[in-house]
Order: structure tokens, then C-alpha cells, then sequence
């Protein structure tokens, strides 16, 4: 059981990128941090999807603009077994993505 930082920190691209993967046997309670580095705002998407390919309907941000120099937070994602955290952002390499909660047993 993880508890802290769930996985490393990451850029996002400009494609899916998986930023976290629920173990199976347990579900995650999480926060993410996505802090924009560059000087000009851009876009990203945020799902919970049960690949690392998201559908229509499992994105939880669609095109949400992150100001220049700006931190987007999102809390309290209660996620299941063997579901994916997965993000993109409309320009590569300037945008990190932080995961940190608790993971806990299903039994």
C-alpha cells in the first residue's frame, strides 16, 4: 500500500500520457497537481479510464485552459481497481504532473 507520492512526476505530452495506474486488489484515493512552466496558457485533458486510451466519457477535464506560470489542482479522486490516470496537454514538455494520495485494499 502506497501512501505519498503514487507515481513519478511527469511532462505531459501532447498525447495520452498515463500518469497513474490503480494496483489490482486495491482503489486510490489521489490529488493531482498539473503546473503549467511556460510563459504562455495551454489546454489539457484529464480522465479516468479504464485503458490508457480514453473514451468520450471518461475524461473529468476537457480542454481546461492552465494559465502561464499556473498550477491547476484537482482533489479527492476516488479511483477502482485497475483504472488509469491519464493526461495530455495541447503543447508538449511544458506542463508536470504530480500524483499523490493513499492506496487501499478492496478486502
Amino acid at each position: 500500500m502506497a501512501t505519498g507520492r503514487l507515481a513519478t512526476p511527469v511532462q505531459l505530452a501532447t498525447g495520452n500520457t498515463t500518469l497513474y495506474t490503480v494496483p489490482t486488489g486495491y482503489y486510490t484515493v489521489c490529488n493531482i497537481s498539473l503546473t503549467n512552466t511556460s510563459a504562455s496558457a495551454v489546454t489539457f485533458r484529464l480522465a479516468i479510464a479504464s485503458t490508457a486510451t480514453p473514451s468520450a466519457v471518461e475524461w473529468i477535464e476537457y480542454d481546461t485552459n492552465l494559465v502561464a506560470k499556473g498550477v491547476f489542482e484537482r482533489t479527492g479522486i476516488v479511483i477502482g481497481p485497475g483504472l488509469f490516470l491519464v493526461a495530455l496537454a495541447s503543447t508538449g514538455a511544458v506542463v508536470n504532473a504530480t500524483v499523490y494520495g493513499i492506496e487501499t485494499s478492496t478486502s
